[in-house]
């Protein structure tokens, strides 16, 4: 990978465009070196010199739309029943509660299971620590007609969860107001915890170490349902998880718009506080105790459209980025686990837009300007950052940075090492920048895909 890299930052190396723009009707998704086009029915590679057709599937009711979809391939180092386990693999989610696992190579039908016709199930989530992921059901809404006859509606949503290599259901789980209260708003699961929202601005982290009563197995008969097949139709899976007393709470905290990061070493969690004062902060502090960083807020100070993103950075180094409009600061946590002592928020290093600042107050004939509307940091004629990018193979920052100088917005992609921050190579890109699109940016190794 080293001498990719160092190929791919030679100056004499050109990024040329390698197909004319395409379109589609949904949104455009990427993955693991395949562009998805019309809700995941298309597929092209771009492992070639030019994207090629992997395959278009047949043209689906929409009944059986697909809602949502994961990729997921198997470790090589497991040794699974059936030699389609192995191949790379597109878990995809029907309007009409099927669970379908395609190849992602070919687009061929692999395996598929049928959820359940008393729940409406229309959301994949990952734990990919754990191997996992889940099919969560939209909302049960109470309705007024159900409040006017004194009808409580106890139960929630509800969870299917998976092992994904190989695909077995691990069972059903009801999220339900008597175990765990009233306003619950989203439900995830990671890291093997169920993280709760709720409609007060809260987030409780509940550890997850269910009982299963009576274990699953797809395409065998189960007494739940009377000695029915689990995962067919119509009878799908049963609810085999009994939570009747509330999980231990692992962590509690509330904030803005129910949004909570966590991450780094130590542990540590970014949050912005529900109060009018706070907005526009980042707070990093501590999960053992809550303890705020030193230097734990976070503040940009920034007149722009689009709000300032911080997160953990995906290299695993337990670093934090922190992206504006004109700044990316890369963040370190300092800190032992059991010290007594708060941790310490400091810059590993950051990248600076250049703008020019001069602003002219006098005119020639000596007349004074006053200056009536504050410029926006994020002005689409100035320097601005858009969005980063993270290539693990490469150890690259691939940052999109736009420019209106010209009357015209025009893009292009700098590539930083990950280590230093250092500026190894600009990219310029052909099409011109839309303000009121929404644009993203993966970079696969010699690649890199501009979507908006």
């Amino acid at each position: 990978m080293k001498v990719l890299r160092a190929l791919l930052l030679q100056d004499s190396r050109d990024f040329i465009k390698v197909k004319q723009s395409k379109t589609s009707k949904s949104t455009i998704m990427y993955e693991n070196g395949k562009i998805y086009f019309e809700n995941y029915q298309k597929c092209y590679s771009c492992v070639h010199s030019e994207p090629q057709v992997l395959y278009k599937l047949p043209k689906r009711s929409k009944l059986e739309k697909f809602e949502d979809a994961l990729l997921c391939q198997s470790p090589l180092d497991k040794t699974l029943p059936s030699p389609s386990d192995h191949k790379p693999s597109l878990i995809a989610l029907t309007a009409n509660n099927w669970l379908y696992r395609l190849s992602a190579e070919t687009g061929e039908e692999l395996q598929r299971v049928y959820l359940s016709s008393n729940h409406k199930f229309r959301y994949l989530g990952w734990d990919v620590p754990q191997e996992m992921f889940y099919v969560k059901s939209v909302q049960n809404k109470e309705t007024s007609l159900a409040r006017q006859a004194g009808i409580t509606q106890n139960t929630v949503m509800h969870l299917a969860i998976f092992q994904v290599f190989p695909l077995e259901i691990v069972g059903i789980l009801e999220i339900n107001k008597k175990v765990f209260g009233n306003g619950v708003t989203d439900v995830v699961l990671s890291q093997g915890v169920l993280v709760v929202s709720y409609s007060n601005k809260s987030v409780k982290l509940y550890s997850f170490e269910h009982t299963v009563q009576r274990k699953l197995t797809l395409g065998k008969s189960s007494s739940l349902l009377g000695g029915k097949t689990v995962g067919d139709v119509p009878f799908g899976i049963p609810v085999n998880i009994q939570i009747t007393d509330c999980p231990q709470v692992l962590f509690e905290a509330s904030c803005t718009n129910n949004s909570i990061q966590i991450g780094g070493y130590p542990w540590h969690y970014i949050y912005t506080p529900p109060h009018k004062n706070d907005k526009g902060t980042h707070h990093i502090c501590s999960v053992k105790d809550s303890t705020l960083a030193t230097n734990g807020i976070q503040n940009m100070n920034c007149c722009s459209l689009e709000s300032d993103g911080i997160f953990f950075h995906p290299d695993d180094s337990g670093r934090i980025i922190h992206v504006g409009p004109t700044i990316i600061n890369v963040l370190k946590i300092l800190g032992e686990l059991n010290s007594g002592l708060p941790s310490k928020i400091v810059k590993d290093f950051f990248m600076a837009t250049h703008r020019n600042n001069t602003v002219i107050t006098v005119t020639s004939s000596g007349r004074t300007v006053k200056r009536r509307l504050q410029q926006l940091d994020d002005d689409p004629d100035q320097e601005t950052f858009r969005m980063v990018e993270y290539e693990d193979e490469l150890d690259l920052l691939a940052v999109v940075v736009t420019n209106g100088e010209e009357g015209e917005g025009r893009a292009h992609i700098r590539l930083h090492d990950n280590q230093s921050g250092q500026l190894l190579r600009t990219v310029d890109l052909i099409e011109p920048w839309d303000e009121v699109s929404d644009y993203s940016c993966r970079y696969q190794r010699h690649t890199e895909l501009f979507l908006w």
